[in-house]
């Protein structure tokens, strides 16, 4: 429904919102957003049930980076109680100041769980595994095999088992596990020799008679330059970054972090016109995706793109003593584009709802 490069460039653009402030006000807005999200797609009947609540396990990793801040962090003026200074690493001061910086860091650490647990929800593997660049096709194969792998072998072991149950096979011991084990190995031997003969069959890793040729001379000259362009992209964006973290000097420092990134799509994107790759069915960009590119973009733009009014109230410190955070309605306006995917799914469910007009 919606496009991959959509999916992606939101996910993207929630990792840098959160990465970017440690404001809980803006934080508890992100995390509103893509609740928001996750809801729309599990009303959705093409996303897949979670095994687990997501909120439930955000409350536990909340509740566990507070705690252990609290713990570890004896720094702040507001003490809640002390604890003898003799014992190792648990004495002294527990502040509100600490348990307060803890439970941001949650925040932040349950947001990027929710961001790339909506990713998975929105999009099944194998269109996971065409988002990785051409460029690292090999990585993208072995992806794949290591994806497929797990429930190929859940699969096996619950075949194995039933079959050793209808046998009178019962599990009272550790050596009672050694007839299920073993048709295992044997079996997962088999698929991986079966798998290595296919690939070799489909001449998978092989140069072919191209390399010798003019193509194959100029696929080599194309990688060469790719190389270059990666080598040189690399070293723009330490320099942006050193410019902009070290020295001081923002603008230089933006401009050499993205002509860097640029250098670096670009060396990729040389580097991937070398692989062949077909596609079964292409996905269309629709109104739909310039939606969400349009709400991630005024995200992108108010987190990162102007820092002379976000830098003030992005940066949030209990520290030495807990004060409230500032506030910006600007900023959190620009946060509510990342529940642009929201609307989205709820428009078109609600399309469907009603049906076709006429």
């Amino acid at each position: 429904m919606i496009h991959s490069a959509a999916w992606l460039a939101w996910l993207v653009t929630a990792v840098v919102a959160l990465s970017a402030t440690r404001n809980p006000s803006y934080l508890l807005l992100i995390l509103a957003c893509i609740a928001g999200v996750a809801r729309s797609l599990r009303l959705s009947a093409d996303a897949p049930a979670l095994p687990l609540s997501l909120a439930r396990l955000a409350l536990l990793i909340i509740f566990t980076s507070a705690l252990f801040n609290l713990v570890t962090a004896h720094f702040g003026q507001t003490v809640l109680f002390r604890l003898p200074a003799g014992i190792p690493l648990l004495g002294g001061p527990y502040t509100l100041e600490a348990l307060v910086y803890g439970v941001i860091n949650g925040l932040v650490l349950a947001g990027f769980l929710g961001a790339f647990t909506v990713l998975t929800m929105a999009l099944p593997t194998h269109a996971l595994i065409r988002l990785i660049p051409r460029a690292f096709y090999p990585i993208a194969v072995v992806i794949s095999i290591a994806v497929a792998f797990v429930p190929a072998t859940l699969s096996q072991f619950q075949q194995i088992r039933e079959a050793q149950l209808v046998r009178g096979h019962r599990v009272r011991g550790l050596r009672d596990w050694l007839p299920l084990f073993m048709p295992l190995l044997v079996g997962g031997m088999e698929r991986a020799f079966q798998l290595a003969e296919a690939m070799t069959a489909r001449g998978f890793g092989t140069l072919g008679a191209e390399a010798t040729s003019g193509h194959g001379r100029l696929q080599a000259s194309s990688a060469i330059s790719s190389r270059w362009l990666l080598v040189l992209g690399l070293v723009a964006l330490l320099a942006g970054l050193l410019l902009r973290l070290m020295w001081g000097q923002a603008g230089i420092g933006m401009a050499g972090i993205a002509l860097g990134a640029g250098l670096i799509v670009a060396a990729l994107w040389l580097q991937g016109r070398n692989v062949k790759r077909t596609v079964y069915r292409t996905q269309r960009w629709t109104g739909r995706d310039w939606v969400v590119a349009a709400g991630v973009t005024v995200t992108f733009a108010g987190y990162v793109l102007f820092p002379r009014i976000s830098s003030v109230s992005l940066g949030y410190s209990p520290y030495p003593t807990l004060s409230l955070p500032p506030f910006d309605p600007i900023i959190a306006l620009a946060t509510l584009g990342l529940a642009a995917p929201a609307a989205v799914l709820w428009q078109a469910r609600r399309k469907k709802q009603n049906g076709p007009l006429g």
